[in-house]
């Protein structure tokens, strides 16, 4: 019997040991008792034994004994629902069910089989068949799987290792499903390795040595048209063919190393794998009785030596062939590695113990070997992947500690310099440390680990924390001086990571540095937002000098300062305090750097709050004279561009927060709920953008064809579709391109992603082009105003064109958008100067729109209320003008003449990107020095 609890337990439960385990085995267990002692004729009283959970909703696995066969669990299981309910335990809605393991079919299976599970009803269980494979329903993938008109066989096509599982058949009832299951085990294809494909001997009469290898499990023969040859054992299941030549008889053979015993899998490639080899009178510089014949710089494969698999690179460098690259893996290694492709979530408990014990019982081969290392790394990435389903417990991540220490350890070095050799993000040392901060998210229960050069704390916090390390030769510090609610934190030091890790940094172009890790790495893992940690490191040369705090930064794929101080001790010699924040302001909107300033956080928000302030005030502004400003085409349609304008970017800022607000939760950031503010966010910002371009060709076109005429309908459908349709356009084939969410938005915060799938051009090529156009109409208007109106003034400040363009240029350039361009500085540079003074700009772009776009039109002061102040000041300002020339400015008397031809009337709008910030705690924190 097997019933679903609907509660939230996790996969800890399956381990016996566990009070919550013994806890719930026992109401379950009694429970049982009592309501089918009850309820169930034939039931023998005290005969249940609860005999596991699996992970999932729970479910429950147990077993009753009876005197009958045929009994009707209806009332009784009621009954049972009923007394787990009352003791806090929820079941799912259909809770139980009878399961019988049985053989669907028996063997041995392997991939590309096809695989017919037959499912035979009883005498007791007739009903509806359905099938359950792995937890998903095989009836949704007929690519893969095929069903019988009665749903009574199910076949699956072309099986691969990833088909494992558990096959579940459900026979639905009148009572409770009956549930029939097997768990299927598809066999990890073999590997054979036969070195090259082709090789060179003499045709001297010599003896040609092949040497074949496969995985353990396996064995194999060498055939030769058709005939099997006599070959020797090597090690393990390995063998070799010494197939002699004869002299003057120069030819060529083609050799085949099969499976053997195993004729139904010869029909499938990977059971077999051949090698072609010629003799030869020529002369060559290389000879070897394995690898045959060479000339200099020939590159052939051998096979590894005993007790490894995989492939050795050799180069003929006259006189001998030499090896330029090892590949082969520790055996035991090997063969985990292929399990690890298909592992279930349920098995990582077993895996990671038989990974550990083969870790420590190969020591010396391992840490020896950097393909052996590399795939120990391959494997627990694999496992720290699959970890994110389910929780880990300390048993689990013990024995991952225990193989990450062998694999870290000192005498491992050499190993480690050959590793890193190539800086980029495939690095195994990068992804070892992303595998350790993957896992050390999916702990559970509070523990401690220590081994010889790692240590692991977890433990609840309420207002503060700090620990120091207990490690050999280390009295490394972390403090957490406040938390703002009770949480859970993991800590892992890490003495000998510094000679894994490469130590490059995100600050230097070139991506090479000669800074060096000088102490321990520190992992940090806390489920809620810190603003505050500090480090206390030992040094671990003190000869070294410039100390620099750092974490490591995924997206970047380096060593980052940003958010971290150093702080050197006062009491202590030998040690630097770090202290990190990470607190990450962007100019998102425009630079893919990371810039972190508190300054450029405070001037973001404070920035963007006048904006949507001032944004808001325009759009009042806008309804209370809106009849009176659309009189005209020309002011109609300026005062059109102001209100999308004001709109668009309203929406725009308030998406912006909502996304400042998910990163200052989540880093890296969440996709799930940044991506509908990333859509929305560079929808609206192009929108803007383009309304700013209708608004400068509309100027132009007033401008430079002074006598044409468009009708009102028609500018207003060219300026709709063109400022919405092509944002909407862009944004969705950004979404389209970008393959999968994990490319569409940035890992550092909510906006387009730029390291993966360079999204981020999405929105700045657009927006720089805009800019550019922009620019072109300025110059354009700076040139027709200049020749109609400056000769027409009679004040002598005012014949200098020089002034003209510096007024003219002053007002249109934050209204044309012109100040983005400074969004190129920030593209190339981490200045901070650049990226302060690019911030200033566009936050406020806002309050720009409010002043040059409305405040400052006379038609907008002319129709507000009489009793505002602005009314006055326009009365002022017309006294002053009626007075003399000496009021009026020659740029005012070019715009007067320019609006009277339908010109223009001063105001257009800006846009305002701004800067989010980011407040993360977790991450890879150390001190480099240089």
């Amino acid at each position: 019997m097997s019933m679903t609890i609907n509660q939230p337990f996790d996969t800890s439960l399956t381990d016996s040991n566990s009070e919550n385990y013994k806890d719930l085995s026992g109401k379950i267990k009694k429970s049982i008792d009592t309501s089918y002692s009850k309820q169930l004729n034939g039931y023998i009283p005290g005969s249940t034994e609860v005999s596991g959970f699996r992970p999932g909703s729970v479910i429950a696995d147990y077993t009753i004994s009876a005197i009958s066969n045929n009994l009707n669990f209806t009332a009784a299981n009621t009954a049972l629902s009923e007394s787990l309910k009352a003791q806090g335990i929820i079941l799912a809605a259909d809770a139980f069910a009878k399961s019988e393991q049985t053989d669907f079919t028996t063997g041995n299976l392997y991939p590309l089989q096809k695989l017919d599970l037959n499912c035979i009803q009883t005498d007791f269980a007739k009903g509806p068949i359905k099938w359950i494979v792995n937890n998903k329903d095989p009836a949704l993938d007929n690519t893969r799987y095929t069903l019988s008109n009665n749903n009574s066989i199910l076949t699956v096509k072309n099986t691969s290792e990833s088909d494992s599982g558990r096959y579940s058949c459900i026979i639905q009832t009148d009572t409770i499903p009956y549930i029939k299951w097997q768990n299927i085990i598809i066999n990890q294809r073999p590997t054979i390795f036969v070195g090259d494909e082709y090789h060179v001997f003499p045709c001297d009469g010599s003896t040609v040595q092949l040497r074949c290898s496969v995985d353990a499990g396996y064995n194999v023969e060498w055939v030769l048209n058709g005939a099997v040859q006599t070959s020797v054992p090597a090690s393990g299941s390995d063998i070799i063919l010494n197939h002699p030549t004869k002299s003057g008889d120069c030819k060529e053979e083609t050799f085949t190393c099969r499976l053997k015993d195993l004729p139904q899998l010869l029909v499938y490639s990977y059971s077999w794998s051949r090698v072609t080899v010629k003799t030869s009178t020529e002369n060559y510089e290389c000879s070897n009785e394995e690898l045959g014949l060479g000339k200099t710089n020939d590159e052939k494969k051998g096979i590894c030596g005993s007790g490894f698999k995989g492939t050795i690179t050799y180069r003929c460098e006259p006189p001998v062939w030499t090896k330029v690259q090892d590949n082969c893996i520790v055996d035991v290694i090997f063969k985990l590695k292929n399990t690890a492709e298909t592992l279930l979530v349920d098995d990582i408990p077993e895996f990671m113990a038989n990974l550990s014990s083969a870790t420590s019982q190969n020591n010396v081969n391992i840490t020896q070997s950097p393909a052996t290392v590399q795939a120990i790394v391959d494997i627990l990435f694999k496992i720290a992947n699959l970890s994110q389903d389910t929780v880990i417990n300390k048993p689990v991540m013990e024995n991952f500690l225990k193989t990450v220490n062998i694999i870290v350890s000192v005498n491992v070095s050499d190993t480690w310099n050959t590793l890193n050799k190539g800086n980029t993000t495939e690095n195994t040392s990068i992804r070892l440390l992303d595998a350790i901060e993957k896992i050390s998210d999916r702990l559970k229960d509070e523990f401690a680990i220590n081994e010889t050069s790692i240590q692991l704390n977890r433990t609840t916090i309420k207002n503060s924390f700090s620990i120091t390390s207990t490690l050999p030769n280390s009295t490394t510090e972390i403090v957490i001086p406040q938390v703002p609610n009770v949480t859970t934190v993991t800590i892992i030091i890490f003495t000998t990571l510094d000679n894994v890790l490469p130590t490059r940094d995100t600050n230097n172009d070139s991506r090479k540095s000669d800074a060096l890790i000088n102490g321990d790495v520190v992992v940090v893992k806390v489920n809620q937002t810190i603003n505050n940690i500090s480090f206390a490191f030992d040094i671990t040369d003190q000869s070294l000098g410039n100390p620099q705090c750092v974490f490591w930064n995924f997206s970047l794929d380096g060593w980052d300062s940003t958010g971290c101080e150093v702080k050197p001790s006062v009491n202590e010699t030998g040690k630097i305090t770090c202290e990190c924040n990470h607190t990450t302001s962007f100019s998102i909107l425009m630079s893919p750097f990371s810039i972190d300033n508190k300054a450029l956080a405070y001037i973001t928000y404070i920035g963007v709050a006048i904006s949507m302030a001032s944004l808001v005030i325009c759009l009042i502004i806008e309804t209370i004279v809106w009849k009176s400003v659309r009189r005209n085409d020309t002011s109609y349609m300026r005062h059109v561009t102001i209100v999308n304008i004001a709109v668009s970017l309203l929406i725009a800022n308030i998406c912006f927060i909502i996304g400042a607000a998910i990163t200052d939760q989540e880093q890296p950031t969440s996709v799930g709920r940044c991506s509908p503010a990333v859509f929305f966010m560079h929808f609206f910002y192009l929108a803007l953008f383009f309304w700013m371009l209708i608004s400068a060709l509309f100027l132009f076109y007033r401008t430079v064809m002074v006598l044409s005429q468009m009708s009102r309908v028609r500018m207003m459908a060219i300026a709709f579709i063109i400022s919405y349709g092509a944002p909407l356009l862009i944004a969705v084939i950004t979404v389209a391109s970008t393959a999968g969410p994990q490319n569409y938005v940035s890992k550092q915060a909510c906006w387009l992603n730029w390291d993966e799938s360079k999204a981020l051009l999405a929105f700045v090529i657009p927006a720089l082009t805009i800019v550019a156009i922009n620019l072109v109409v300025l110059i354009v208007v700076l040139y027709k105003m200049l020749r109609r109106g400056v000769g027409a003034t009679t004040q002598p400040d005012e014949k200098h064109a020089l002034v003209v363009i510096f007024r003219c240029v002053a007002i249109l350039t934050p209204i044309f958008g012109l100040t983005w361009g400074f969004g190129i500085g920030t593209m190339v540079s981490r200045d901070l100067g650049v990226h302060v003074v690019f911030t200033i700009l566009n936050s406020l772009q806002g309050f720009f729109i409010l002043v040059f776009g409305t405040l400052l039109d006379n038609k907008v002061r002319e129709s507000l209320p009489g009793k505002l102040s602005l009314q006055k000041l326009s009365s002022s300002n017309t006294k002053s003008t009626s007075a003399g020339s000496s009021s009026t400015s020659g740029l005012g008397t070019l715009f007067q003449r320019m609006r009277q031809r339908n010109v223009y009337n001063v105001s257009e709008a800006n846009l305002s990107p701004a800067v989010t910030t980011s407040d993360s705690s977790n991450g890879s924190y150390a001190i480099i020095s240089n």
